[in-house]
């Protein structure tokens, strides 16, 4: 079939084989291009590691420090009347970078929440990997299935105490517009909580410690952001803040846990991008259409690759790495930089409807949106009849 995008406000339903392997090779190419991260890891977990920054994270673990890694993910596979989902085309196309490299590489495609998963994990580290040096956690759901009660738990991008009402672009119809948001109940933030903080993460720890599976001195990291003044009241003073702040305070608790293997648990603090997730969120896409435009203008701006790529070399594995006072690993600082935070204010009250073109580069946050899901790469033929079926064992 001739795939065309088909988006629905922010999420687009469809996807591009050609270019979501475009993508994935591009940031291989980036990788490469680095070179080697010293002492990096040899044998990894990447929890959610279809998309965004947990692809990345792979890339950069096998590209980067020939590691052999064991991806986990949910996604859909192509029929022969409907695309897959872009990070199923993405691990297919990882896959066969790794196979062509000689780098060892296995996928499990299932709900990461569940203990049949956490079992069907152990179960090949064991039998043809040895013991796991680094576990990423990057898992992005908005809904969990709790695996000890079986309840199927929703989170929410809410603010606590009062309402919360800010500019927002409506990337649908292209308008800047108010948007209100309510804020949240004791119930939406302890199930945000839930979904998103770090419960998850410590039974992956524990199940991989008690199979004895994790390696001496291993690490694992997952990921937050932060944000500064504008993004605060629904990104840090919000469920979601109270999520991370939970995953954060479950990093501390991991890394006693951890102790007597020298294992250390760490959260990556990262700077926003247009993923699937960040889409979601009021007054995200105004804002990472300035910021954009202001990383770039100062020539600091950087994608998924480049921010994990650094994490892994000038963060998990350097020796004078870039952390903060409560030992998170900081790649987000070119975002907060004063000067650059100040750009980005001062731009926001002056952006309308008329003007978003001039102001914002939504251009670059648009094209970066579709190519999620691989649509907008040169070297891809758009018109060109693909098949939508591509096999991997998963």
């Amino acid at each position: 079939m001739v795939i065309k995008p088909k988006v629905r406000g922010f999420i687009c339903t469809n996807a591009h084989p050609n270019g979501c392997a475009a993508n994935v090779q591009r940031q291989i190419d980036h990788v490469l291009e680095q070179g080697a991260v010293k002492n990096g890891p040899k044998n990894v977990l990447v929890i959610g590691s279809s998309t965004g920054y947990g692809l990345a994270s792979r890339i950069t673990a096998a590209f980067g420090s020939g590691a052999a890694t064991l991806g986990i993910f949910f996604e859909k596979p192509g029929t022969e009347k409907r695309t897959g989902s872009a990070g199923w085309y993405n691990t297919a196309a990882f896959q066969a970078a790794a196979e062509k490299a000689g780098l060892w590489s296995k996928n499990l495609n299932g709900d990461a929440f569940s203990d049949e998963m956490k079992e069907k994990a152990i179960q090949i580290i064991k039998a043809e990997m040895g013991k796991i040096d680094l576990v990423v956690y990057s898992l992005a759901s908005p809904r969990r299935k709790h695996p000890k009660t079986g309840e199927v738990i929703s989170s929410t991008l809410k603010p606590i105490d009062k309402a919360y009402t800010a500019k927002n672009l409506n990337t649908d119809k292209l308008k800047i517009e108010d948007v209100t948001v309510e804020p949240a109940s004791q119930e939406e933030i302890d199930n945000t909580v839930a979904v998103m903080g770090g419960e998850d993460w410590q039974f992956w720890i524990e199940a991989l410690k008690a199979a004895d599976v994790l390696a001496d001195g291993v690490k694992t990291v997952a990921y937050t952001y932060l944000g500064d003044k504008l993004t605060w009241p629904i990104y840090g003073d919000a469920t979601i803040g109270q999520a991370k702040e939970h995953l954060y305070q479950t990093s501390r608790q991991l890394t006693e846990q951890l102790s007597d293997i020298n294992g250390e648990a760490s959260i990556g603090v990262l700077k926003a991008l247009v993923t699937q997730a960040s889409s979601a969120i009021p007054i995200m896409p105004l804002y990472i259409s300035l910021l954009y435009k202001v990383m770039k203008e100062e020539g600091t701006h950087e994608g998924c690759i480049e921010q994990a790529y650094r994490l892994f070399s000038q963060g998990l594995y350097s020796e004078q790495p870039i952390i903060d006072e409560s030992g998170r690993y900081r790649m987000d600082l070119p975002e907060l930089n004063k000067e650059t935070q100040a750009k980005v204010e001062a731009l926001w009250p002056q952006v309308t409807s008329d003007n978003i073109f001039e102001l914002t580069d939504y251009k670059s946050y648009n094209e970066e949106f579709l190519k999620l899901f691989g649509f907008g790469f040169d070297e891809v033929d758009y018109e060109e009849d693909v098949n939508p079926v591509v096999d991997f064992e998963a």
